[in-house]
């Protein structure tokens, strides 16, 4: 009987998620309710707030759910003898190209990314999850030597984080047309950072 039950919230969930992002990317994110999403959802208002509070919650959820399956494609750092740079391409590649499969989805979470209507433990341990694979990528480059140890694995993650919103910012205004073009503008920047620009 549990088992049963787990199984109908899970479809409810996943009803509710489907809805959501559907009518986010028609209607943008601001302008859908949790009404809006209960009815095309086809439950009451009532149950998604069983599961959650705002609707910034469940956009984060499936921004959770969805990444978890984009990462799963990574291969983990110690198994990986790639240059840094390979895998921070690797990386954010899976991400920038989930971000922009859909416009209004990617807006909607580039603005959560970096300008988030509140903070909340959701939106932190996303993030956290975010850094941590960037920062054992990096901790990995350094323990082979290949960058200095002298730099805090943080700040670096920073570095590549903001140039990787750069290019998101690229795409959305048409600076960047296809995603050769930014995996190759990618390369450069990175490297850039890896080696310098110092005369």
């Amino acid at each position: 009987m549990a088992g049963i039950r787990e199984q109908k919230k899970s479809e409810t969930k996943r009803a509710i998620l489907a809805a959501a992002v559907k009518l986010f990317a028609e209607k943008s994110f601001d302008k859908t309710s949790i009404e809006d999403i209960a009815k095309e959802a086809g439950i009451g208002k009532t149950t998604i707030y069983g599961y959650y509070n705002k609707k910034n919650e469940i956009f984060h959820d499936f921004c959770d759910e969805e990444l978890d399956l984009a990462f799963s494609k990574l291969k983990p750092s110690d198994c990986d003898d790639r240059p840094l740079t390979e895998k921070l391409i690797d990386f954010f590649m899976i991400q920038f190209v989930f971000v922009t499969k859909n416009r209004e989805f990617g807006r909607q979470m580039s603005r959560e990314m970096v300008f988030p209507c509140e903070i909340n433990d959701k939106a932190k341990i996303h993030d956290q999850r975010y850094f941590d694979i960037l920062e054992n990528y990096i901790a990995a480059a350094q323990n082979r030597g290949e960058v200095s140890t002298k730099h805090d694995h943080f700040n670096m993650s920073v570095h590549f984080f903001s140039l990787y919103l750069g290019l998101l910012a690229g795409w959305y205004t048409g600076y960047l047309e296809s995603l050769s073009q930014v995996e190759e503008t990618m390369r450069t920047l990175f490297t850039q950072v890896l080696k310098g620009i110092e005369k």
